[in-house]
């Protein structure tokens, strides 16, 4: 199993629209990726820390992959449409990541 980590820094002045992200970007991943082998979508969104410290992340997403060839397969075929509706919730651009989840 391949987890892409995709985060978004939190960034002094930039916005994000949650909302948007959530109701719109994120079923469009799922709609696009499902076919490609995306397999799981978590959305995790950070939050102040018990100190009231702010957080390093506003927001990031883990998706399952059964391998890293199903996520360039999915990237290949609609990679374009999904990283284009980025500008439509935020100005930030994600960081990605590729992690081993196999244990």
């Amino acid at each position: 199993m391949v987890v892409v980590s995709v985060l978004y820094p939190a960034q002094p002045g930039e916005s994000f629209d949650h909302a948007y992200y959530t109701d719109t970007h994120i079923p469009m991943v799922k709609r696009l990726w499902s076919a490609a082998g995306l397999r799981d979508v978590q959305v995790l969104r950070g939050i102040d820390g018990p100190d009231g410290g702010k957080p390093a992340w506003l927001v990031i997403a883990l998706l399952t992959f059964g391998s890293l060839q199903e996520f360039a397969t999915a990237a290949d075929q609609h990679g374009k449409e999904i990283f284009a509706d980025i500008r439509n919730f935020t100005r930030i651009a994600p960081i990605i990541q590729f992690n081993d989840a196999s244990g």
